[in-house]
């Protein structure tokens, strides 16, 4: 029976693993670059105003 025992803490151990995996890729899909792109051109455009009024 501890035999047993000692199988199945990996086999769940797996089954966790997989299922944090499949969430954690689906929330990914989810969100995309878009907002963190936009902000870098504002800052990019900010910059280069600050740089040409000097």
């Amino acid at each position: 029976m501890a035999t047993l025992a000692w199988l199945l803490i990996p086999f769940v151990a797996a089954i966790g693993a997989g299922l944090w995996g499949s969430w954690a890729n689906r929330t990914r899909k989810a969100r995309s670059d878009g907002p963190e792109l936009d902000g870098y051109a504002r800052f990019r455009e900010a910059m280069e105003r600050s740089h040409s009024s000097t």
